[in-house]
């Protein structure tokens, strides 16, 4: 099958699955075959991207020129290892969210149903698009369709909060798009006449550290999706949103796009050397390094589960950008690993927190206490995706920091291992006491009283207090990312190989 034909599947079958989906709305099992089925799909479309890329005897496929809009401004797809590591976790994830969000949608009865399927088949074909993009040009459209598909499913409540919330997220995502990612591409394009994506920077080596001081800037802060403060709102804002559009924005499409997009700017546009040996890119590890911080700060004071796990995620978020920032090989194999660890790490706590909510009708840290006694498998899994934020192991978490941790000292940067290490401890500090509650602290007695009353009841579920564990789909969900997160801990392969091929140095 040659590449346009792969670059086609991997985009199409997505939003090929966003009208079946709608066209199947009156038959809830067939719409949701249709999304399980378009995602293995997708999986198999990417594992033979992957062959070419990362093949014994094959190199990455050539660019594949869909539409020149205008002399220099072309509408290519191209695969390389970076763009294969996203993809994979975007197809991959969006099959297990697929099933949590039958066993949560269904068990909240939640409205908008084919609102959410449909809309996140579109935001999984605009990831692709992010993923394979050969140049700035496509990625900045890419990135763009992703914001706008995702825009209905964080409204999907539709009542006055989920639109605030929604309003909220888009102004803060095209803002900072149109000024600081737009203006970014421009400048590159007077700069270098090209806006490909080269291994080794696309901006000459000539160009003045004043002007990378400039670009840095608006690309970072123009990429609005990698939360870096002070433009992270958006993030908070956007958990109105069910859990299962949590999950898919915090761990599958958006937030992955974000870190994606900064890290391959610096590899492919600014390029490693030129990055590392400017005097004015600097502020991006010290900017990172703050946001690390206080964003674990502000999750700490988080009585709100999904508000913890929000802020949470800005602060695992600026890890990526911090190691990458470094631009040395050791740093961005951290860098690398920790996307793929993070995205298995933190999906696991939303779909725990959603598991919670379907099974407890709990949304509060100060809930939970006892909680592990009666939903044992989900906060099993909570406490996996938790160690692999707080860097613990067995779990992926710990070798993303392990990477990040020898490239700090490597680069004799005090800051960076300050960080690392302030950080770590807040992270336990907001996770181990929480799951330490739920499993050794005594359940609320109104909980326990109103569980023998459901007990007692005819139907036996008379109240949430006599709940059990949340649907099978939920927990099959949970538990494949749960068994993710430890199994990315064993065998790093495939992140491992594609930081190889990026940085030239065997990890």
């Amino acid at each position: 099958m040659s590449d346009a034909m792969l670059f086609g599947l991997a985009i199409g079958l997505p939003i090929v699955a966003a009208i079946g989906v709608t066209l199947t709305r009156a038959y809830p099992n067939v719409r949701e075959a249709v999304s399980i089925g378009a995602g293995l799909g997708l999986c198999a479309t990417v594992i033979a991207i992957g062959t070419r890329v990362l093949g014994a005897t094959a190199e990455a496929g050539g660019v594949t020129h869909v539409l020149q809009v205008l002399p220099g401004l072309d509408i290519a797809f191209a695969a390389e290892p970076l763009g294969l590591l996203f993809a994979s976790i975007a197809s991959m994830l969006w099959v297990v969210t697929t099933v949590y969000a039958i066993g949560y949608l269904r068990g909240n009865d939640e409205p908008r149903q084919t609102t959410f399927f449909a809309f996140a088949a579109i935001a999984i074909g605009s990831s692709m698009g992010i993923a394979f993009a050969a140049n700035l040009f496509t990625l900045f459209l890419c990135y763009e369709a992703l914001t706008l598909a995702t825009y209905p499913l964080v409204a999907m409540k539709g009542d006055t909060a989920a639109r605030r919330g929604a309003r909220t997220y888009l102004i803060w995502l095209l803002a900072t798009s149109v000024l600081g990612l737009l203006p970014a591409i421009v400048g590159v394009h007077v700069i270098a006449g090209a806006l490909d994506f080269r291994l080794g920077g696309t901006i000459p080596a000539r160009v003045s550290d004043d002007l990378v001081l400039w670009l840095s800037i608006l690309f970072a802060y123009g990429i609005g999706k990698a939360a870096l403060m002070p433009v992270h709102r958006w993030l908070p804002a956007a958990m109105v949103a069910p859990t299962p559009v949590s999950a898919l924005l915090h761990a599958v499409a958006v937030v992955k796009a974000g870190v994606f997009c900064i890290v391959k700017i610096i590899v492919y546009v600014f390029g490693m050397d030129l990055f590392s040996a400017a005097d004015t890119t600097d502020w991006l590890v010290y900017a990172a390094g703050i946001t690390v911080l206080a964003a674990s700060i502000i999750a700490l004071r988080q009585d709100n589960l999904k508000r913890r796990l929000a802020y949470s995620t800005v602060s695992q978020l600026s890890y990526v950008i911090m190691a990458a920032a470094l631009a040395t090989p050791l740093a961005m194999t951290g860098a690398i690993l920790h996307i793929a660890a993070h995205a298995l790490g933190k999906i696991t706590l939303f779909f725990a927190a959603g598991a919670i909510y379907t099974a407890a009708h709990k949304t509060r840290v100060s809930e939970l206490n006892g909680i592990g006694r009666r939903m044992p498998i989900t906060m099993i899994a909570f406490a996996i995706g938790a160690c692999g934020m707080i860097g613990l192991p067995p779990t992926a978490g710990f070798i993303g920091k392990w990477y990040l941790l020898a490239g700090a000292l490597a680069a004799e940067d005090v800051f960076v291992l300050v960080v690392i290490f302030a950080s770590t401890l807040l992270n336990a500090a907001y996770f181990a006491p929480l799951i330490y509650n739920a499993f050794f602290r005594r359940e609320p007695a109104a909980d326990v009283h109103a569980s023998a009353a459901a007990h007692a009841s005819p139907g036996g579920h008379a109240s949430p207090g006599g709940h059990g564990e949340a649907p099978w789909p939920m927990l099959v969900a949970m538990g494949i990312t749960a068994v993710g997160s430890l199994a990315l801990f064993f065998v790093p392969d495939l992140p491992l190989a594609i930081a190889n091929r990026i940085t030239g140095v065997l990890p």
